[in-house]
């Protein structure tokens, strides 16, 4: 995408990541729901699959690998199984509705773990806009009709993990001076050999519901379409964090909410009250305040620039 233009690029980024996002989210729940495919192992594919895709765009020439230590990469590799295991198991649990929304106070707490561990200032209209957010998300869930402790449990860990490795994607590309490609090809090998040592501690490995059981056809290449679609949603993750920040890759990701959350009633007939559609409304007021401060922002910077002499 070297020939477009910034915008331009920026805008491709963030088309393949909504179509990846929403994509991957009703093909999981649909493997978790009819097939019942173990949730572990289907993230241990996605890793897999997410490092042979970047082996062969370094062999194809896309990027050059950079050296870098374990060390170094070993905490982005614990969040990202954090993140990745925590969330799918959101989904399992949860409607498709409360697990959209509950990803929603991923932005909150990004805010406070910048303003506290990195000393980043928002701008207090900024801050507000979180309150209508937050609010949304406690609506929905306390009206969820299949509220589920276990369920809101996992999206509470996804969230604080997720928090994290947003945090953290952004920070290492700028700390060890690598784009997108160079991190996370050392980063998907690491996050799969863990894995591979956790899985048959909670699934089965072989037999009926394991990772190497006897599945049809069809389920072999729906999880394998899985595993390229979180290739192309892990990578559009890591691009667009890099080119933009943690903030607005989530305020953004938001936005997809209202298409699963669609999909979700339509698709698995998750049920929708009143109350839960208010918190969506509320949230939505929220996410497109927050967007039109930072556009406000970004023009101000703007005319900023082309006033000083």
């Amino acid at each position: 995408m070297g020939w477009m233009p910034a915008q331009g690029r920026l805008a491709a980024g963030l088309l393949v990541n909504l179509a990846a996002s929403i994509c991957i989210v009703f093909l999981n729940k649909w493997l978790y729901v009819r097939l019942g495919f173990p949730n572990l192992s289907l993230t241990l594919v996605h890793f897999a699959i997410t490092w042979l895709g970047l082996y062969l765009c370094q062999a194809l020439g896309a990027f050059s690998p950079k050296s870098l230590r374990p060390s170094q990469v070993l905490p982005l590799a614990l969040s990202f199984c954090g993140f990745v295991v925590f969330t799918n198991l959101s989904l399992q649990s949860n409607t498709i509705g409360t697990y959209q929304l509950a990803k929603a106070m991923t932005t909150p707490v990004i805010v406070v773990i910048q303003s506290l561990a990195y000393g980043k200032t928002f701008p207090l209209r900024i801050k507000l806009t979180l309150v209508p957010i937050t609010l949304g998300v406690f609506l929905n869930s306390y009206y969820d009709v299949k509220f589920s402790v276990l369920g809101m449990a996992f999206a509470t860990l996804g969230v604080l993990v997720t928090s994290l490795y947003q945090v953290w994607v952004g920070a290492k590309q700028h700390e060890l001076q690598v784009n997108s490609m160079q991190l996370l090809y050392y980063q998907a090998p690491m996050s799969s050999a863990m894995l591979l040592f956790i899985i048959p501690f909670f699934e089965p490995v072989f037999g009926e519901g394991g990772i190497f059981g006897p599945w049809t056809l069809s389920a072999v290449i729906m999880v394998l379409l899985s595993g390229i679609i979180a290739f192309m949603v892990n990578l559009s993750i890591y691009w667009i964090i890099g080119n933009t920040s943690p903030v607005t890759y989530n305020m953004f990701g938001h936005f997809k909410f209202c298409i699963t959350l669609l999909g979700g009633c339509l698709l698995f007939k998750d049920p929708l009250s009143v109350n839960q559609g208010l918190g969506i409304l509320c949230t939505l007021l929220g996410i497109l305040a927050y967007t039109h401060f930072k556009l406000s922002e970004q023009e101000n910077s703007k005319s900023k620039l082309v006033q000083r002499p």
